[in-house]
């Protein structure tokens, strides 16, 4: 449920299909991407031999229409956990109850981060992400949140944890987790964000992404699927 000279593009792609069928917008609450894998090793041994395997490519092919399925499941998945998570933020009713008493917002960003990368959160607020004052007029004005998403740390209320207190305290930017940091739950740590960002906001869109990406938010906002002449 991932973007001009110096900064990373937000590109969203569909594959090109024979008929186009128009699209309506997207459900609220339901953040759409769309992965285009290609079989680079294919092409490497290509450009190196003068010609491609028939067979090679057949193989490599089969790998990329698995990833697909792979990453399909995990998007269906992902959009059951959004959508149980947000019943739940409802007080289990349906969606004629659908945001009451939840924060509007058109879209939620969450930025990944850890406690050792001050630097890159630094990098970014010095960069695409509005400070201060600037960052509650995005807000506001265009119903944008953007935070830094974290956990805590393997000793609650150490130093790392009181780091990222003080931290906060100064920038206002933070989003925190009842999750364990840690590299190897990073998996989790996503689910836990998307699970706690539909439980304080109503939104259209929920988005993350690392703190060592630099996104164009006024890119990202022109591209399909959002509708800039809604909004």
């Amino acid at each position: 449920m991932s973007l001009m000279g110096g900064l990373v593009k937000a590109v969203i792609e569909r594959p090109q299909q024979p008929e186009k069928k128009p699209r309506g917008r997207p459900s609220p609450g339901r953040a759409v991407a769309r992965f285009i894998l290609v079989p680079a090793c294919v092409c490497a041994r290509s450009q190196r031999s003068g010609k491609a395997n028939p067979r090679d490519i057949i193989r490599e092919v089969s790998k990329t229409h698995q990833a697909i399925r792979s990453l399909d499941k995990s998007i269906s998945s992902l959009e059951m956990e959004l959508a149980v998570a947000r019943m739940n933020s409802n007080g289990g009713s349906s969606s004629s109850g659908h945001g009451k008493g939840l924060k509007k917002a058109f879209a939620v960003i969450g930025i990944n981060t850890g406690f050792s990368s001050k630097k890159r959160r630094e990098s970014v607020r010095q960069t695409w992400m509005p400070r201060g004052t600037k960052l509650k007029r995005l807000e506001e004005e265009k119903s944008v949140v953007v935070r830094f998403v974290i956990g805590h740390s393997a000793t609650p209320g150490g130093a790392l944890d009181r780091a990222i207190d003080a931290e906060d305290a100064e920038t206002k930017d933070f989003l925190r987790l009842d999750h364990l940091e840690g590299y190897h739950e990073l998996s989790s740590k996503t689910r836990v964000y998307f699970a706690t960002a539909v439980a304080i906001w109503d939104a259209d869109f929920y988005l993350k992404v690392d703190d060592d990406v630099h996104v164009n938010l006024g890119l990202l906002f022109a591209l399909p699927p959002f509708p800039t002449n809604e909004h």
